[in-house]
């Protein structure tokens, strides 16, 4: 059984046909080709993000809730952060880090007391939900799909991290 991850940016597509007619139809138009041993899989940091969407909303309420319910409705499997998943991800933020940190931060010899200023995504050019969301991909081998470019974490996930764009 193979599965595809879905990032929060192709539910909100899917799900937003009138504000996002092109993707959705292009979305809809893909899921129509899945066979059925092919399954869908949300991860729990989507799961977040769309909770935290729905708290701070400036759309009516209403439109919040059928978003969370129609996710639901799609009966896709959840998937949660692991040990796994945190080796993976640990292992992915310190190839960023090696290849994207200030040069001054870079430095082995450090004690973890003195790494009281962590490098933060923004310096990395990360999202730090991106990064969590690709581990698990890795982790448990399942294609990603999204429509965020994740340039520099696909660069040091090399052919561990297996993408598709639906929305395009």
């Amino acid at each position: 059984m193979h599965a595809f991850l879905l990032d929060t940016c192709i539910w909100s597509y899917w799900f937003g046909a009138e504000r996002y007619p092109k993707e959705s139809s292009n979305i809809r138009k893909q899921l129509k080709k899945l066979t059925p041993d092919l399954k869908l899989g949300i991860s729990i940091i989507t799961w977040g993000e769309v909770a935290f969407g729905q708290k701070v909303a400036t759309t009516r309420e209403l439109i919040q809730a059928e978003y969370f319910q129609f996710i639901r409705a799609k009966g896709p499997k959840t998937f949660d952060i692991d040990m796994h998943t945190a080796n993976t991800y640990g292992e992915l933020r310190s190839l960023l880090f090696d290849k994207y940190a200030p040069k001054d931060k870079r430095k082995r010899n450090l004690r973890p007391e003195q790494l009281v200023d962590p490098i933060t995504s923004l310096e990395l050019g990360i999202q730090e939900n991106d990064l969590w969301i690709a581990a698990q991909a890795i982790t448990r081998n399942l294609t990603l799909v999204t429509n965020d470019k994740l340039s520099r974490i696909r660069e040091v996930a090399g052919d561990n991290l297996h993408i598709k764009n639906w929305a395009t």
